[in-house]
């Protein structure tokens, strides 16, 4: 049992570089202010003009309630949630802006998701920002690594500053990306299980549950007069295609879990993963966009090569502009 715990434990806080957390803070933080940006407008909007009736308060939004804040704190917690993301990505006190940036974010889509309908698409960049903000990822590439700040409050959250005595990676980077990969498997996991309970149970994987549930979606757009995915008019009848899609997608979301205890293979089923977001697309015209960006899975990888590549090349193409021309 000790050694199993000890295999354990070495694999869950082995080792990354500092600047692997801190890429994913700058992309997924990025991607983040994007997506609160350009629902700005909506969400002022669906405050202003929303149905009582169709407020029902979800996850931090339960916390005061049924009080529904007015238009004015609303508009001035989507002014704070983006300002607190510019310090978020340029890793500025993130001690602080960290917890708080992702607190902001957590209520704000909480809100969002109590009217009418819950986005469950948005609950992965949620726990991975809330990652990202409560764990050392701005101890490179950040301003608080540039002014030498990375533990500028060692008596609020114990980061440390690992990044400046072992730049080749440290446990405290690693055991985040792993809770990070944990979060995004278990998604898919519960969303197997959720089909394997449902009425078809195992007889989902025959593919008929999913050809009956693209047509009707396909019918449902229609109806309402919006855009339908072509392929699924063109792929309706082929049978042994939508077996395989259904087999397919069930092995990807119930075996998930498996994928964590083996790097590589880990890898092979993020591909995966992805690719099943972009046939959902193609079949029916969903989009999820955090999945679709391939942002959400970016911490199976060792994306910070990616980063040294760029400078490489950056070096090399200025060492030969200051050459003899």
């Amino acid at each position: 049992m000790n050694r199993l715990l000890q295999q354990v434990g070495s694999h869950w806080f082995a080792a990354a570089p500092a600047a692997r957390p801190a890429i994913l803070r700058i992309m997924i933080g990025a991607y983040a202010f994007w997506y609160v940006w350009n629902r700005r407008e909506m969400l002022d909007t669906m405050t202003r003009n929303g149905d009582p009736k169709l407020y029902e308060p979800v996850g931090l939004a339960r916390l005061h309630g049924c009080y529904r804040p007015p238009p004015k704190l609303v508009r001035g917690i989507v002014a704070a949630t983006l300002a607190a993301n510019v310090a978020f990505v340029t890793g500025w006190r993130h001690q602080v802006t960290g917890p708080l940036y992702s607190g902001l974010f957590f209520w704000l889509m909480s809100y969002r998701n109590s009217w009418s309908m819950i986005h469950h698409s948005d609950n992965v960049l949620v726990f991975h920002l809330l990652i990202l903000g409560h764990t050392p990822a701005a101890d490179a590439l950040s301003l608080d690594a540039r002014g030498g700040n990375a533990s500028a409050l060692p008596g609020l959250i114990p980061f440390g500053s690992a990044a400046s005595r072992n730049p080749a990676g440290d446990w405290q980077y690693g055991w985040p990306l792993q809770l990070m990969n944990a979060v995004t498997v278990a998604t898919y996991f519960l969303a197997g299980v959720a089909k394997l309970k449902g009425p078809s149970g195992l007889e989902w994987a025959s593919g008929e549950q999913l050809r009956r549930q693209i047509a009707v979606d396909a019918l449902r757009k229609e109806v309402l007069g919006k855009p339908v995915a072509p392929m699924a008019y063109t792929l309706y009848r082929q049978d042994g295609l939508f077996r395989i899609l259904a087999v397919g997608s069930l092995v990807i979301e119930t075996l998930a879990p498996l994928v964590l205890a083996d790097k590589r293979l880990a890898r092979f089923w993020a591909l995966n993963a992805w690719a099943m977001h972009w046939g959902i697309l193609a079949l029916m015209n969903i989009t999820f966009r955090y999945q679709l960006s391939g942002l959400m899975y970016l911490s199976f990888f060792d994306i910070e090569r990616l980063l040294d590549a760029a400078m490489r090349w950056a070096d090399q193409q200025l060492r030969e502009s200051d050459g003899p021309s």
